[in-house]
């Protein structure tokens, strides 16, 4: 009988509660309920039909617009620096085993803002061009689109191999061009990534010795010493930190990936 006194006792007081929220909301004054906290928009999508053909083109080249936007970072990943510098900042991370230090962010910061550094002389030269005399209506859409192309043509170029390149002509079953103006982006953009990845495992094989020898080492004075239990990775982490520190390594790996690119 206690139990179900109680029961009922919080099934009132719960009845009672509601009854008071209720009670209090309908005697607030109109102006303040009608009114809220936060101004919500009101938003209209309308699909009408086209008076002219002119609006149905516009909306087309909005979409278009739109759709390569998203395809912005593919952009800067496949035609610039980025590539390579992302791929040498990670080995490096590797090979000092600092896991997940620096983290992806400060990486991919660090890449981005390189990239904009090292490809700063092509965006002014596709500015100058390209954009600017598009605005000015001096050039079509069509003459814009090549004069910025020729810019970043000749900076993948000048980093993309022979051979990479011959091996997608070869595939494409093209002729030898006879300058780099001959060759389409389809075939030279993919040529220039194999390039790129190819430099960078280069970098990074050359940043993985000395922290090798550093871990070789470590194991060896553990073995000699019956410190079987002991990870030699632990043991070798704060050497290889004041390796890098000593030798101002930050600056080195920096200053090798900017040159590489002149």
């Amino acid at each position: 009988m206690g139990v179900r006194n109680v029961i009922r006792r919080k099934k009132s007081s719960r009845f009672i509660l509601i009854v008071l929220t209720a009670l209090f909301l309908f005697m607030l004054p109109s102006g303040v309920a009608a009114e809220p906290l936060i101004p919500i928009p009101n938003i209209n999508l309308n699909v009408e039909t086209a008076s002219q053909p002119q609006q149905v083109v516009d909306s087309v080249k909005l979409l278009i617009f739109l759709t390569l936007l998203s395809l912005v970072p593919a952009f800067l990943m496949m035609l610039t620096s980025f590539t390579r510098i992302i791929v040498v900042l990670s080995f490096l991370r590797s090979a000092l085993g600092t896991q997940q230090t620096p983290p992806n962010q400060v990486l991919i910061g660090l890449a981005l803002f390189l990239t904009i550094f090292i490809m700063s002389p092509v965006y002014q030269d596709i500015n100058r061009n390209a954009i600017q005399p598009y605005l000015a209506n001096q050039l079509t859409y069509e003459q814009a689109m090549d004069k910025a192309a020729e810019p970043l043509r000749n900076f993948m170029s000048r980093q993309t191999r022979e051979k990479d390149l011959g091996l997608f002509l070869s595939v494409a079953k093209m002729d030898k061009p006879q300058n780099i103006q001959e060759v389409p982006m389809s075939v030279l953009v993919p040529a220039f990534v194999i390039s790129e990845l190819k430099t960078a495992f280069q970098i990074g094989f050359i940043l993985f010795v000395p922290f090798l020898v550093i871990d070789l080492v470590v194991a060896s004075i553990l073995m000699s010493m019956g410190m079987f239990m002991l990870p030699p990775v632990m043991v070798a982490l704060p050497f290889k930190l004041l390796l890098f520190v000593m030798v101002d390594g930050w600056y080195l790996v920096v200053k090798s990936l900017v040159e590489s690119f002149r």
